[in-house]
């Protein structure tokens, strides 16, 4: 997620907008810039790759005397991170600056118009075409041309647009990515965070979906795409700038986890158009997606369980063999590697070093490698004939989850797109699965509304010896990243099993001290997982189920239900998994452990 901040009054904005940047940095970026109106009414604007004291080297100790601008931080998605791909962008005229956060979808279509009809688009980014298409619609009033522009984009966006033309003025509008107003006395503020302004400001507007805001330093408008006013309230704000850092959350984790509908819109953005899944980034290996004949998944830790998702949908859509090796092993056991193997390397980071290894290896034997990772510009990008990016934006807690469900999301897309190649995606399974993709982020924010009932539960769990979850299907996935969370964050013993290996060992560990956590959604082998939970519950295991709404019959079996939304069987992991989160973050916090910070982990793990 990119940093926003704007700024337009009295004061030097220069130093107001640089602090700003640096309350984001928490966020993650690649690149930084800012644009300001000289007092002569000359733009001035900076940008460059890298952190943010790149920038302040080369602004220098006597930046532009300005009472107006505005400030980015860049979190790739479109272009990899350079001076060029930057914010801010520019238009032809030299006169109009946009800065921008989100996902255009349909910027391939409006950057071949512009530059059909003339116009000069030197980065790779979706958000230039913004500059031009206002430049296009500017006739004397930027607001006007900010809201007849954004009417023929699609997608999600956060955008702050100025005019040196239009001293003191700061257009801002939001679409499904958020933007926030702070309001000062004679002096106002727009960015993409309370943490950004807090410490000039307590005074905030949250705007909302479609809303266009017009300030200068003495007044803030509010009007919809159509120019019609609406009233928005002003808050005042009582968090520290630590915790407005996490958006209210005592910490990231949990912060992060209520992204997750966000992670999911943006994974979907631009890769569904009507009924149709239209993978773009497929292109290049699309003959060898056409002919493969077996595809092998290289991944670690979460990324591996995402990654057993995207197996078990290959093999029962595109009919053909698929299977996980995680990183660490692959390269010591390899299997038959020849250019008929597709190889989906899977990594948060993209610089996973056991992934990489094996991505490197698989190359050198010849097979296509298509690459899932939330990091333009990583390691694992260079390796890939192929890349499809999560866009879900930086993620700072270690533990794994927001980047969990973005990429179990993608790789379903993938899975489908590969039996299209194959010939087996029914146009009725695609428009099924097109709109049960559609809706996964309203969904997505339902279950996370269990989270006080999750974190009651947790409680009660407490002191529990250790805990058994279980799945089947494409729920087995879903129970070991269920157990993985709970081990990371709260120190607590956990395994994951196929239900139906319950009685072939592990049945034996099940006594009143550890429950039995079952993900037991609406799914084609629903009745078998049942049969599992009757054999805990024989051994008095208490019985935490996640399961469907409506579900009735589970709660005759189960101590605690934690329901979620029906959906498609292949994406009930996605939705499953987040009561299983809020489980483990809940036992973390009750149990006293460094929930974002869990001992002897890391992030990204760069070593063998």
């Amino acid at each position: 997620m990119c940093g926003i901040v704007g700024y337009t009054g009295p004061r030097e904005a220069a130093p107001i907008l640089l602090e700003g940047l640096a309350r984001l940095e928490y966020r993650g970026y690649d690149s930084a810039g800012i644009a300001l109106v000289r007092s002569d009414g000359s733009l001035f604007v900076e940008k460059r790759a890298g952190k943010l004291g790149t920038l302040r080297t080369a602004i220098g100790d006597s930046p532009p005397s300005s009472g107006v601008g505005l400030a980015h931080t860049r979190w790739a998605t479109h272009g990899r991170p350079n001076d060029l791909n930057a914010h801010p962008h520019v238009d032809c005229t030299g006169d109009i600056v946009v800065i921008h956060n989100g996902i255009i979808e349909n910027f391939r279509e409006l950057r071949d118009g512009l530059e059909a009809r003339g116009h000069r688009l030197t980065s790779d980014t979706d958000t230039e075409a913004l500059a031009h298409l206002v430049e296009e619609a500017y006739a004397g009033d930027i607001g006007d041309a900010v809201r007849q522009a954004l009417a023929r984009v699609s997608g999600a966006y956060a955008l702050v647009v100025l005019h040196r033309r239009e001293p003191g003025r700061l257009i801002g509008a939001r679409m499904n990515v958020p933007l926030i107003v702070g309001v000062g006395r004679g002096e106002n503020f727009v960015a993409s965070d309370v943490a950004a302004v807090l410490e000039y400001t307590d005074q905030v507007v949250f705007l909302e979906e479609g809303d266009v805001v017009d300030l200068d330093s003495s007044s803030v408008r509010v009007t919809g795409l159509d120019g019609e006013p609406r009233e928005r309230a002003v808050h005042t704000i009582d968090w520290s700038i630590e915790a407005a850092e996490k958006g209210g959350y005592p910490h990231f984790m949990l912060k992060e986890m209520h992204e997750q509908p966000d992670a999911i819109r943006a994974a979907i953005t631009g890769r569904l158009r009507g009924d149709r899944l239209t993978l773009d980034e497929l292109e290049p290996i699309r003959e060898a997606l056409e002919r493969a004949d077996r595809v092998e998944f290289v991944a670690c830790g979460t990324a591996a369980y995402a990654s057993q998702v995207g197996a078990h949908l290959v093999e029962q859509w595109a009919g053909i063999p698929a299977r996980v090796t995680v990183g660490s092993e692959f390269r010591y056991a390899p299997p038959p590697l020849d250019g008929r193997t597709l190889v989906v390397a899977v990594s948060q980071s993209g610089e996973t070093a056991d992934t990489l290894a094996a991505t490197r290896l698989a190359r050198e034997r010849g097979c296509p490698i298509l690459a899932v990772t939330n990091t333009v510009g990583s390691a694992l990008t260079r390796e890939a004939d192929a890349v499809c990016f999560l866009q879900a934006g930086p993620e700072v807690a270690v533990a794994a989850t927001k980047t969990f469900v973005a990429q179990v999301t993608v790789l379903v897309m993938i899975a489908a797109a590969l039996a299209r190649s194959h010939g087996r995606l029914d146009p009725d399974r695609e428009r099924e699965l097109a709109t049960a993709l559609r809706a996964l982020p309203s969904q997505a924010r339902r279950v996370l509304e269990l989270d006080g009932r999750v974190r009651e539960a947790a409680r009660r769990y407490v002191n529990s010896r250790g805990f058994m979850f279980i799945g089947r299907g494409v729920t087995y996935p879903a129970a070991m990243e269920g157990a993985l969370k709970l081990k990371e964050v709260s120190y607590t013993h956990a395994e994951g099993y196929a239900a139906g290996e319950l009685k072939h060992g592990p049945i034996s560990l099940l006594d009143v001290e550890v429950p039995l956590v079952a993900v037991a959604t609406r799914s084609s082998v629903r009745e078998k997982l049942v049969s599992n939970i009757m054999e805990g519950r024989a051994r008095d295991a208490r019985v935490i189920a996640v399961a469907t709404e409506g579900d009735e019959e589970i709660r005759r079996y189960a101590d605690d239900v934690f329901a979620v939304p029906d959906t498609l069987e292949a994406l009930s992991p996605i939705l499953a998994v987040i009561p299983l989160q809020l489980f483990a973050y809940h036992m973390a916090v009750a149990r006293g452990t460094d929930v974002d910070q869990p001992r002897n982990l890391a992030k990204s793990v760069t070593v063998e």
